[in-house]
């Protein structure tokens, strides 16, 4: 690979957005030890920025550091599994409430128009996975509260390392668009309450499917 070149973002922010794709991609497995020093000769740079690279990922928790032994990247046990979605489900479910007393009714049509486009890119996974994430991010963007926003990207991206994708489990790819069509629909009522509910109901489910 050629050595990295500098854009306008610090050098050591480029390495961890491609530790952070290889690692998503599975080709750095889950418990699987990061050779720094090897990494840093492919990518043609000093392990300064390699250091600063795993820290980063560190902070997002898809890199445990562990004392003389080095940087590995994080395995998600049963319990991790449970507290993320935990923590996904009571922010995106008050983001949905915040949505649905305070959107505009432009906003309201474009999350309309979101799911229509889910419901399009059935039999289309990676583009249904692309569009199901778009409307999640897209109800936190309208709610309006950047540091909710910043933990739940932390949380997605740590579920991301699970091996198994509930989605592609028989069956749970209709279930969960049911329960985003129920969503939309509470949203659209303008039902704090209900939309809230519907978007725990969702995490609930989607759980249930991981496990």
């Amino acid at each position: 690979m050629a050595a990295l070149t500098l854009t306008p973002r610090a050098l050591y922010e480029e390495v961890a957005e491609l530790l952070r794709q290889r690692i998503f991609a599975r080709e750095l497995e889950p418990g699987s030890w990061i050779d720094e020093m090897r990494l840093a000769e492919e990518y043609g740079i000093s392990r300064t920025p390699m250091r600063e690279a795993l820290k980063v990922l560190a902070a997002e928790g898809l890199v445990t550091m562990k004392v003389r032994r080095g940087a590995y990247v994080t395995e998600v046990n049963e319990k991790d599994q449970r507290d993320v979605y935990h923590l996904l489900s009571l922010l995106e479910a008050d983001a949905a409430a915040v949505v649905a007393e305070r959107a505009t009714d432009a906003e309201l049509q474009e999350l309309q128009a979101l799911h229509q486009a889910l419901e399009s890119a059935v039999g289309q996974t990676d583009q249904f996975f692309a569009i199901n994430e778009r409307f999640h991010m897209r109800v936190l963007a309208i709610a309006d509260n950047r540091w909710r926003d910043q933990m739940v990207a932390d949380l997605r991206k740590v579920m991301k390392l699970n091996r198994h994708n509930s989605l592609l489990k028989t069956g749970r790819l209709a279930e969960s668009l049911q329960e985003h069509r129920a969503i939309v629909q509470a949203l659209v009522q303008r039902d704090p309450a209900l939309s809230a509910q519907r978007v725990r109901e969702h995490f609930a489910n989607g759980l249930q499917a991981a496990g």
